[in-house]
């Protein structure tokens, strides 16, 4: 088992499968673009498969695939597959924009996907090609309607809430899970390089809380949290779906953090919002053994910080840009 000094035990591998993305989303890739690292220097299908095999016998029971965009990776619905198909792993999860998820999410079901995750951070067409540089949003929320129909239950809605961009949508998106097995999930606005980030941008949970409580008079319902869920979960009364809060800066989740995340390159990340890496690629084309890894993996574990330092401190800090790191 991977357990930290504090004594949290990590369970949840989010593996970055590439850095492009077919969306400039303002909050994630820099206006100007970022330097993807050249494709010999990305992870191979064998060469995720070997560290995923290793995590999951280390302990790791759930497995997030993400981006950039994970749907334009080839190998996708192989990984799936083959990671889901791995001893001790339970869950293997996708987070996509959804562009052009339709084309593979019966394959991809079929396959053992039993997670989904889908961004989009608005409700309306014309909003949503100023927030992303791009069109599709229709596709989008199609794929929604996708996922609905082939039995996920929750689809889950991620939606970035940045202040005088989206906020006023906050009860539009909950209206979406008066019918429908949808979770929507809002995130407050996080600080990473190349989105310009300012604290008058970020809506805080208690902010967002209290509009949509203005608008259902009847309250919020409290549901459960699971241990290591980074979410505030609750519903309407009398919907069928839920509504979340993932409140990054304000209420840190940092003391139930059993997450580590493995970048397209090869370097495993400890903590979202650390600046230190080290690299498992390097490692296994040097030769490593599954011994040398295990170490390798266990020291980065050792060294992972109680908590983050704070959303100033954070703002402060050099950061891969969130496309590199897949969230």
């Amino acid at each position: 088992m991977l357990t930290d000094t504090f004594g949290r035990m990590h369970t949840y591998l989010r593996i970055s499968l590439t850095e492009r993305c077919n969306l400039r989303c303002l909050y994630c890739m820099p206006e100007e673009g970022v330097d993807l690292t050249p494709n010999e220097d990305l992870m191979t299908t064998d060469e995720i498969m070997r560290l995923a095999e290793l995590f999951a016998a280390a302990g790791v029971r759930k497995v997030r695939l993400t981006g950039g965009e994970p749907t334009l990776r080839r190998d996708l619905v192989e990984l799936t597959a083959g990671i889901r198909a791995l001893p001790g792993v339970q869950a293997v999860g996708l987070t996509t924009n959804g562009l052009t998820l339709s084309r593979k999410l019966a394959a991809l079901h079929a396959a053992g996907l039993n997670l989904l995750n889908i961004s989009v951070d608005t409700l309306r067409s014309d909003r949503f090609e100023s927030m992303t540089r791009r069109r599709g949003h229709e596709r989008v929320m199609g794929a929604i309607r996708h996922a609905v129909d082939l039995g996920y239950d929750p689809v889950k809605v991620n939606v970035v809430v940045m202040r005088g961009v989206n906020d006023d949508e906050l009860c539009d998106f909950v209206e979406l899970t008066r019918d429908a097995p949808l979770n929507v999930r809002f995130i407050e606005y996080m600080p990473f390089d190349g989105n310009v980030w300012s604290d008058s941008k970020m809506v805080p949970y208690a902010e967002m809380m209290a509009a949509v409580q203005q608008q259902y008079p009847q309250g919020l319902e409290r549901c459960l949290d699971p241990r290591g869920e980074v979410a505030k979960n609750f519903r309407v009364p009398g919907f069928k779906g839920s509504v979340s809060f993932i409140t990054s800066m304000t209420k840190a989740f940092c003391a139930d953090c059993n997450r580590l995340r493995l970048m397209a390159d090869g370097n495993l990340k400890v903590c979202l919002f650390g600046a230190n890496e080290v690299s498992l690629r390097d490692a296994m084309r040097e030769g490593a053994s599954q011994d040398d890894l295990r170490a390798i993996i266990s020291a980065a574990v050792d060294r992972k910080k109680a908590a983050h330092a704070g959303m100033f401190e954070i703002a402060k800090t050099r950061n891969r840009a969130m496309i590199k790191i897949g969230g």
